[in-house]
């Protein structure tokens, strides 16, 4: 057993040569991340910040991916639910008519109840099929709400009964009196959409 030398100091340990450059990836990720959500308005407009992309689903099914421009909102969020987060979603600082966003999503089946366990592989590979061909995908160009003078957060997709879309920029959350969007959140899924 060999005794310390009091002179000698603490140096923190060496990371082996080839693993240096993952610690800076890392390193670079995590500062890239941190700054991309604070993309500050412009000064002479309330408008323009950046923020998350979120959902509120009024629908019977699960929305098993969403994104808006590209851009994921992360969450497959259940029936009658709010989710998503994906970070970072900012509006122009200036709103002009006729501006839309892309929303593209799948739905799918929004229960398991009749999962069958993974005891019997054939039952479990028979449900998973039956699950998967209820899925669809879907893509909709919906127009962004006038922000004019408006706070901007990101933005909120609200997937309704029927396959529409509604989104809004306001900073204010679902259920607030000031919120835009006044659809409840459970709603039933008409014997025959309109077109």
């Amino acid at each position: 057993m060999s005794a310390m030398k009091p002179d000698l100091g603490w140096y923190p340990p060496q990371f082996p040569e080839q693993g240096r450059w993952l610690v800076r990836l890392i390193f670079v990720a995590v500062a890239i991340l941190l700054t991309g959500c604070d993309r500050p308005a412009k000064a002479e407009s309330v408008s323009g910040g950046s923020g998350t992309i979120e959902a509120i689903n009024h629908t019977h099914w699960a929305i098993n991916h969403f994104s808006v421009d590209g851009q994921s909102g992360l969450d497959i969020i259940g029936p009658w639910q709010g989710g998503g987060g994906g970070c970072c979603y900012g509006v122009p600082a200036t709103w002009t008519p006729g501006m839309t966003v892309k929303v593209d999503w799948e739905t799918g089946v929004g229960y398991s109840m009749d999962f069958p366990g993974y005891e019997h592989w054939d039952k479990y590979l028979e449900w998973k099929k039956k699950i998967k061909a209820q899925n669809r995908e879907h893509s909709q160009i919906v127009p962004v709400p006038d922000y004019t003078g408006q706070k901007t957060c990101g933005i909120k997709v609200h997937f309704l009964p029927c396959d529409q879309i509604k989104v809004t920029t306001s900073c204010y959350d679902y259920g607030n009196p000031n919120y835009p969007i006044k659809d409840p959140i459970r709603m039933e899924e008409p014997k025959v959409c309109p077109q």
